[in-house]
């Protein structure tokens, strides 16, 4: 007994097709999109990298640098580990700007084409 696959509801997203899948990603907006992710997250993400092994090369080799008292009983230490803790929260902040304003509406726009605007 065959039973029939009932059409797409308003609600339900169509499923588009392997081929509909890989044109989708060769084409050019797919391609921007791609970059646009790219050009910011990579350089950002060396860049904390670098950050962060900076501060635990200080940390094993620098113990008198990083012992400098700053006031009280703040060091340089804390501050520069705090900073990391900073800056972790500041690129998060500013991914989240970028992919509302730059990511976010290409995509959008290429799921809406995808789903054929269901």
């Amino acid at each position: 007994m065959a039973t029939e696959t009932p059409p797409p509801s308003k609600t339900q997203a169509r499923l588009p097709s392997t081929e509909e899948f890989v044109a989708e990603q060769e084409s050019a907006e797919f391609g921007e999109l791609r970059r646009s992710h790219r050009s910011f997250a990579f350089p950002l993400t060396i860049g904390f990298i670098a950050w962060y092994l900076l501060y635990v090369l200080l940390s094993n080799f620098a113990d008198d640098f990083m012992g400098t008292k700053l006031f009280g009983n703040i060091n340089v230490a804390l501050v520069l580990g705090l900073a990391q803790f900073l800056t972790t929260f500041l690129i998060a902040w500013w991914y989240s700007r970028h992919a509302a304003t730059k990511l976010d509406p290409k995509a959008e726009a290429i799921k809406s084409r995808m789903e054929g605007d269901a």
